[in-house]
């Protein structure tokens, strides 16, 4: 999964917004980061990049995830680590950044809460979130083609989990919840372009947690078919740059 995700998902789906990420965080010259949720690096390379003064540490649940950024993004300190209990010591860094990981988090105010932990006084955290499905172009045309291929029973990974927490007063919430006053909140558009809608599906059909669903009832030649036929009538074959809309947080340590 993890090589799959990196070759068509990152260009086209993640690059884009942890450019701007990137940029935000070096604009807050912390001498020592920590990347939540961190995936095959896409943000980290930039970070070690941007922030070259910086000590960059970057964590991922998954292993395999751990493995793969590690040899992508070498200038950081890799670790493998539960969001909900970092095996970091108290205050051991000046800022927290998490580019579409807190959606995952099952207790989103016990993860917010170890942030704060780890955040030494007046750290910052910034993070962010996917708006809602119908604000992504390319994940709308996904989950009609899910619906089309299974119309009984289709995968609902991409409504309740990417873009489960696009309420940005719930975010608000758990955020005050956990100790942090918000300082900024931008909602952020970015449009991207895709060479293959082909190999885009392919990239989620294979390379996100909607694999299990879609193996579960029945993946076949004919499902990816049905998929790729759906947002190519919805978007185009490709090329085609198409919209995303995302919510950043800024939060401080209160």
């Amino acid at each position: 999964m993890p090589a799959v995700y990196e070759q068509y998902l990152v260009p086209v789906v993640f690059r884009p917004f942890a450019e701007d990420m990137a940029a935000k965080a070096a604009a807050l010259r912390s001498r020592r980061i920590l990347e939540l949720a961190a995936g095959t690096g896409a943000l980290t390379s930039l970070l070690v990049a941007t922030a070259p003064a910086a000590e960059v540490t970057a964590t991922d649940l998954n292993e395999a995830m751990v493995a793969f950024g590690s040899a992508r993004a070498p200038g950081a300190v890799w670790r493998q680590a539960d969001a909900q209990r970092l095996p970091f010591p108290d205050g051991g860094f000046d800022l927290v950044v998490c580019q579409f990981g807190v959606m995952f988090f099952p207790d989103r105010v016990a993860a917010f809460t170890e942030v704060r932990r780890v955040l030494a006084s007046g750290g910052r955290f910034l993070f962010s979130t996917w708006g809602p499905l119908g604000t992504h172009a390319f994940e709308a045309a996904l989950q009609a083609g899910l619906e089309r291929a299974f119309p009984v029973d289709p995968p609902r990974f991409f409504p309740t989990v990417p873009h489960g927490y696009a309420d940005p007063a719930a975010v608000l919430a758990d955020l005050t919840a956990a100790g942090f006053a918000v300082e900024e909140e931008q909602e952020l558009t970015l449009r991207s372009r895709a060479v293959s809608i082909a190999d885009l599906a392919t990239g989620y059909l294979t390379g996100t947690p909607v694999r299990a669903a879609v193996e579960a009832r029945g993946y076949s030649t004919a499902v990816r078919a049905t998929v790729v036929e759906e947002m190519t009538a919805r978007l185009g074959p490709g090329p085609v740059t198409a919209p995303m809309t995302a919510y950043v947080f800024h939060a401080a340590a209160a």
